[in-house]
């Protein structure tokens, strides 16, 4: 037992919180709140959320019978400091590392983790769905909790579940975990009308939910208080609390933004040794990119829900604010929105990560690519994603692409060529564009930001290594690894060629046709989903033309693709260096 620790280590389960007295409670979050600092900067992951929620975790898990009692949190990056005081505290160093603890609610990991929630405002429908199965059992004492917070409201499936929750009759009570912001400051109408709340007359008791608060977050024997009162009512209620993101750490509580998340892997003690990189990422390249665009032509736009400093539209927005636009947790309603100022003559760049972009589907297929309008999207994190794990990864979206009319998919290898596509498309798009890219920082050539791109013409493949027998056809970041595998097959004296295909839709059939013409092995590799993939169609047009060419073809395959780093991942599924020169030699056997 460590001596900083002292209430703190004789916690394994809630049980064992319920048997300390409440005056102890304030000294169980200070323990909690200095654990999570000390753990999170030596390890990474989620920070500030989880800084903001020790008070209301540790009065949850005081006052309620939890897991008989179902708590889900939203969004799901705010369930540290509950891991820890729900069993987990032991393997808490292992929190999005391979093989360790998902950085969300997972249900597999844990009875206390009713729900798996990594993508916002899902909670309220998911306890109002369990609620009503404890009503249907004659079950009306248990409790429904749902906390949503980091701007989780905005979203429209937290209102759609409002609305079916006071006409439900369940045992749902929703915290709103009310901080002013999600990773970026939280905007529009909801967060006004939160932060001029009336008790007796607002959104919720309109809606027919009876409303409480709003009370302090960071007092957590006035939570314990009011949590007693709300868990002797067993009808659709609202606590309202106000919480200071990054709390109990001076710099995240002032540039919260920044301690949304660190993946520093800093010791505290250490800290002023550690080095940063200043290397540019693909999210700085779009976001520079984006702002270059605006200065030139007056019909630019761009749309991002609840992502400015994440996708890089920052630059832009803060350079151009009447053309760029922060529309909340609210994905469908971003690419609908991009959709209509496309109807008007502007070409909107609608930046979304892959895995959130699955959310608006409906709406890319229905208001842009049926109408063939000029919206760009710019999609962050495609692929393998690392340790932020299966609900993050970015493993479907040329999935998701490949079957739908008009829109063109891209995917560069380096900041360059996201560079040039952005400026082609600005200027030549015919109809919808999507551009994929990976999360982290670039490979290649630096650019000179100092003069615009000339003369571009439509970005097609390109040859990057000549050689024999063997074509390695790569998609965006996949080339960087593929020239890895070269160089290793080299040495043992064989010589593949190596194309990079930058447009994944529609396919380049006459290239295509050379290279059948040319070599009697392909090999496709991609940072994607096996299925639906630039690979299967690659497989299924030589096919149709009954080239005697075989295909082999690197990918992920159809399987949850759990939390690691990302080299441990694509070290795992045969997407790294070695990999791809296992697979040249098996073709050759």
């Amino acid at each position: 037992m460590s001596n900083q620790y002292l209430l703190l280590d004789l916690i394994h389960y809630p049980t064992d919180l319920k048997k300390l007295n409440a005056d102890q409670l304030t000294q169980v979050c200070a323990e909690l709140r200095a654990f999570l600092i000390e753990t999170i900067l030596t390890n990474g992951g989620h920070f500030a959320a989880n800084l903001g929620v020790v008070e209301l975790t540790v009065a949850l898990h005081y006052v309620f019978d939890t897991p008989n009692d179902k708590l889900v949190w939203d969004v799901g990056h705010q369930a540290y400091g509950h891991k820890i005081l729900t069993g987990r505290k032991d393997a808490f160093y292992t929190n999005r590392k391979k093989d360790g603890l998902s950085g969300f609610p997972k249900i597999s990991e844990s009875i206390y983790d009713a729900f798996g929630t990594g993508h916002s405002s899902t909670a309220i429908s998911a306890v109002l769905g369990m609620a009503t199965v404890s009503k249907l059992e004659g079950n009306s004492a248990r409790n429904h909790i749902a906390v949503v917070g980091d701007g989780a409201l905005s979203a429209g499936q937290a209102f759609e579940g409002l609305n079916n929750l006071p006409d439900s009759g369940t045992n749902t009570l929703i915290i709103l975990n009310d901080n002013n912001i999600g990773i970026d400051a939280s905007t529009g109408a909801i967060n006004r009308h939160l932060n001029s709340i009336e008790p007796t007359n607002n959104l919720f008791t309109q809606f027919g939910i009876p409303y409480t608060g709003p009370a302090d977050g960071h007092d957590v024997l006035e939570l314990i208080k009011i949590l007693k009162e709300l868990k002797s009512q067993t009808f659709p209620r609202i606590l309202h609390i106000r919480t200071v993101k990054g709390k109990g750490f001076p710099e995240a509580e002032k540039e919260q933004t920044k301690w949304h998340s660190t993946s520093k892997f800093v010791k505290i003690e250490g800290s002023e040794n550690t080095t940063i990189s200043h290397q540019l990422k693909y999210q700085d390249v779009f976001g520079l990119t984006l702002k270059e665009l605006a200065a030139v032509y007056p019909k630019i736009a761009g749309v991002t829900p609840a992502m400015p400093t994440g996708s890089g539209m920052i630059k832009a927005m803060e350079a151009f604010p009447d053309r760029f636009f922060d529309v909340g947790i609210a994905e469908q309603h971003a690419v609908t929105f991009a959709a209509g100022m496309a109807t008007q003559g502007f070409v909107v760049f609608c930046s979304l990560y892959s895995t959130f972009l699955q959310r608006a589907y409906d709406q890319v297929i229905h208001d842009v690519c049926l109408q063939n309008l000029k919206v760009i999207f710019c999609i962050d994190r495609a692929g393998n994603v690392g340790d932020d794990g299966p609900t993050h990864h970015g493993m479907y979206d040329l999935s998701m692409f490949n079957p739908l009319p008009n829109i063109t998919v891209l995917a560069p290898s380096t900041g360059a060529q996201l560079r040039e596509m952005m400026h082609y498309y600005a200027k030549n798009a015919q109809g919808p564009v999507a551009i994929r890219y990976p999360k982290g920082i670039i490979d290649g050539p630096e650019i000179n930001w100092l003069e615009l791109p000339q003369n571009l013409s439509q970005p097609t493949v390109e040859q990057v290594i000549a050689g024999e027998s063997i074509a390695i056809l790569s998609v965006g970041n996949m080339r960087h690894t593929s020239i890895e595998a070269i160089h290793l097959l080299n040495e043992k004296s064989i010589f593949p060629s190596l194309y990079d295909i930058k447009i994944i839709k529609p396919l380049e059939t006459e290239f295509l046709k050379q290279i059948c013409q040319k070599y009697s092995k392909v090999i496709t590799i991609e940072d994607g989903s096996l299925s639906g993939g630039y690979g299967e169609a690659v497989q299924a047009f030589i096919q149709s033309c009954d080239y005697k060419v075989k295909v082999y073809s690197l990918g992920f395959p159809v399987e949850i693709v759990e939390h690691a780093s990302t080299r441990e991942i694509f070290e795992k599924y045969g997407l790294d260096a070695n990999g791809v020169f296992k697979m040249v030699l098996n073709t050759l056997i």
